[in-house]
């Protein structure tokens, strides 16, 4: 599964550093060329004579020790991974790369490398909550790097809770999840919309909805996992921003229009599952609203719609859109899909069960511009995005060069 794949795996020093040797034991059964690299620390944990006896390759330790091959085990180390996974992976490191330290080989070859960089932390629960370290999470987050999250029970300080490093087989697994996804959007351009918009009453005001943005950034995730070039146009939502995705923030409807009409010509897909609102307040207030005696009018008026105005100006383009549905479903998307020309929708009613907004599973249906319908069972929502992006790639493989 990981054959052929170089994985940097980077050894800090705390207690967990002994299961190492079974992550770098599962990465070189399942093919991988493993490259050690520990902090001094790990030294006093796990030696280098372990990990270098499982993974058949020098380990390194100093930044300035001899290299016994230049291009992979110094400097070019960074350029040649294609994965650096930290297990364990300590506050300490974290806070480095989160503030752009880098004193020694290991935070500089992660600071140097465009590989992705997947830290799985093992600490005391306290450490684990500490605000520095929940900020620096949120900052590392935020620029594509990935976290395996530390799993709860007895930990080796006596605390029980969360913080240990997750088991070295389901490490491996989403490692492997991360890297050996099929590359069959390679060389397009995914343009993909998610989250809510918001529509100002007054400064303190507003009108949205209760979208969570899951589906959009799981469908932009996936397809960055499939080789593709993805930009992210997001309402508010506190999701991090995938890795290998462009994320461009937006607020109300009128701003996610402009935004998405500049990323529109060079799109090779669209995929529409943002929740637009179709009004807005046709004048909102300079100040807040006080409240007072009787009732408040607000006069709306439609906001653009954005999914219209794509599919009349799609040409050769694959255009999805989301259709979220309380009744007659069925007769609601297919209107969508021949009103705003769409190669299909996806469809779900939002009040049945583990189908809504802020849940992490999806029912759906796909409703064709050829009349075909595929139902969906109950799946995750990476499920779906993996669902969608299959129909997106044969319909892409059908359209002239």
């Amino acid at each position: 599964m990981l054959q052929g794949k170089i994985i940097a795996l980077g050894v800090t020093g705390g207690i967990a550093a002994y299961k190492a040797a079974e992550v770098a034991s599962r990465l070189k059964k399942l093919g991988a060329d493993v490259h050690c690299v520990m902090t001094k620390s790990a030294t006093e944990f796990i030696t280098p004579l372990t990990l270098r006896t499982i993974t058949s390759n020098p380990v390194t330790i100093e930044m300035f020790q001899e290299p016994k091959i230049w291009n992979v085990e110094h400097i070019g180390l960074a350029d040649a991974i294609d994965a650096y996974l930290v297990a364990p992976a300590t506050a300490n490191i974290i806070g480095k790369v989160a503030n752009g330290i880098a004193d020694d080989f290991l935070s500089t070859t992660i600071m140097a490398t465009k590989a992705p960089v997947i830290f799985a932390p093992a600490m005391n629960v306290n450490m684990l909550e500490n605000p520095f370290y929940t900020e620096n999470i949120d900052k590392l987050t935020h620029h594509g790097y990935r976290f395996i999250e530390p799993a709860v029970g007895m930990l080796a300080c006596g605390y029980a809770g969360k913080g240990k490093l997750e088991d070295p087989e389901k490490i491996v697994e989403q490692l492997c999840e991360m890297l050996c996804t099929e590359q069959d959007l390679v060389g397009k351009k995914v343009l993909v919309t998610a989250g809510p918009t918001m529509e100002s009453i007054d400064p303190v005001r507003y009108i949205t909805n209760h979208s969570s943005g899951k589906m959009g950034y799981q469908v932009a995730e996936q397809a960055a996992r499939r080789g593709a070039e993805v930009v992210l146009v997001s309402g508010r939502t506190s999701l991090p921003v995938p890795y290998g995705v462009t994320r461009i923030d937006s607020g109300s409807a009128l701003d996610m229009f402009e935004k998405v009409k500049k990323e529109f010509s060079s799109a090779d897909i669209v995929i529409k599952s943002a929740a637009v609102a179709d009004y807005r307040p046709k004048k909102a207030a300079d100040k807040k609203i006080k409240k007072k005696e009787g009732d408040v009018q607000i006069l709306l008026e439609r906001n653009p719609d954005i999914l219209a105005y794509l599919g009349e100006h799609k040409g050769q383009k694959v255009l999805v859109g989301f259709a979220a549905e309380t009744h007659d479903l069925k007769e609601n998307a297919c209107n969508k899909v021949r009103n705003k020309n769409l190669d299909f929708i996806v469809a779900n009613d939002i009040l049945e069960e583990g189908s809504g907004f802020q849940g992490d599973t999806n029912k759906v249906t796909f409703y064709f511009a050829d009349e075909r319908e595929v139902k969906l069972p109950m799946l995750s929502k990476k499920e779906v995005a993996g669902k969608i992006l299959d129909e997106v790639v044969l319909l892409s493989n059908q359209r002239p060069l």
